[in-house]
């Protein structure tokens, strides 16, 4: 009996990262947004334009299992939505970016 909650909970997991990457269009990488990483802990991804902070937030930490402290957002002239993910110190983004292959 106890093995199918696990099962459940895997499941969830899984529907839970999905969903994630539905709002993570995909990371941005440029120099400025590498140097981001290293200087201030933080992750650059080019989101989808409804997503709130809040959905951005769950999204990130759901798909790397990191907390989040802060999460910024802005509009690009290419009419993108640009999110700027600040990562707890306990979880350092260069070891996210190195999972996601950017570095």
């Amino acid at each position: 009996m106890k093995k199918e909650p696990a099962k459940k909970t895997e499941k969830k997991k899984e529907e839970a990262v999905s969903t994630a990457w539905k709002i993570l269009s995909f990371p941005h990488t440029t120099e400025k947004s590498i140097g981001l990483i290293e200087t201030e802990n933080t992750l650059v991804f080019i989101v989808d334009k409804r997503a709130n902070k809040t959905q951005i937030k769950r999204a990130v930490e759901n798909a790397f299992d990191v907390k989040v402290e802060k999460v910024r957002t802005l509009i690009t002239q290419k009419n993108k939505k640009k999110a700027f993910v600040k990562l707890n110190k306990k979880y350092p983004a260069g070891d996210v970016a190195i999972r996601m292959g950017i570095i």
